[in-house]
């Protein structure tokens, strides 16, 4: 693993030859990776006040959206969980948090983190944990879906980075079985991601009360790469037919070989 400093201040965070994260410290609010700018977007549509948030982030890498979070929610209680010890020492020495952070690193896995969350502690969790360029399996299954419904407060918010081949098979899957915990269930999607012309990821949004549908996709449009928003309906009809994971799940497909494109 390592930090790679590019001419303009920010910085690459590299892991088992796959980017995880980009961080400019002088500009938190500078996201690069299409994903991160999609996280962005959704919790900025269904929570623009600006009122601090209790956020779980599940996978740390750079801290990116941890750093976001930060500025857009000042003062937000914030916990990292991030198993890979060598790896949050390497973030903290190169590219420190911000001062006056209230960002917790807890040097656990998603499972064993999120078990000791309290019951509806969390206004949102993040799922941002690949292990070799795949989700894995126990943070998909169906015992998985519980738990994030658990420490979800009554009004909470799961977002989570996956990815996936063309065609999205696993991420309907995916969404099939958060949907069994969580009733309302939507994806913001690159274009050419949802037409199924190259793998990608896609921010899946989960909640038990109905998501602001209107502000989604005109966040949706807002956006700097040709971006849409599925709606819970618009979900279901994408996965017909899907069937939700077992208790463990299953990890999501190999990514491509960094610098290609896996095309339908």
């Amino acid at each position: 693993m390592s930090v790679v400093w590019d001419e303009h201040g920010g910085a690459t965070v590299l892991r088992d030859g796959h980017q995880q994260s980009y961080v400019d410290p002088d500009d938190p609010l500078l996201l690069v990776f299409e994903y991160v700018q999609h996280l962005a977007l959704v919790l900025q549509a269904l929570r623009p006040d600006p009122a601090p948030l209790a956020v779980t982030h599940v996978g740390g890498a750079g801290m990116t959206f941890a750093r976001w979070v930060h500025r857009v929610h000042p003062g937000s209680p914030q916990i990292v969980l991030e198993p890979d010890v060598a790896l949050t020492e390497l973030v903290r020495r190169e590219i420190p948090l911000p001062r006056g952070h209230r960002v917790r690193v807890r040097p656990l896995s998603g499972q064993e983190g999120v078990a000791g969350l309290r019951d509806g502690s969390a206004d949102v969790v993040v799922v941002d944990a690949f292990d070799g360029g795949r989700v894995p399996g126990e943070l998909a299954g169906a015992a998985w879906a519980r738990e994030l419904a658990r420490v979800l407060a009554p009004d909470g918010l799961v977002l989570a980075n996956v990815a996936d081949d063309p065609g999205l098979r696993w991420v309907a899957r995916y969404c099939a079985t958060l949907g069994q915990e969580l009733e309302h269930v939507g994806q913001m999607v690159l274009r050419e991601v949802a037409s199924g012309r190259r793998f990608g990821n896609v921010v899946v949004v989960g909640s038990r009360r109905p998501l602001d549908d209107v502000a989604l996709t005109r966040a949706a449009a807002r956006a700097p790469f040709p971006s849409l928003w599925r709606d819970a309906r618009l979900t279901r009809r994408a996965g017909a037919g899907a069937r939700p994971f077992g208790e463990l799940g299953e990890p999501s497909p190999e990514p491509p070989e960094p610098g290609t494109l896996r095309l339908r």
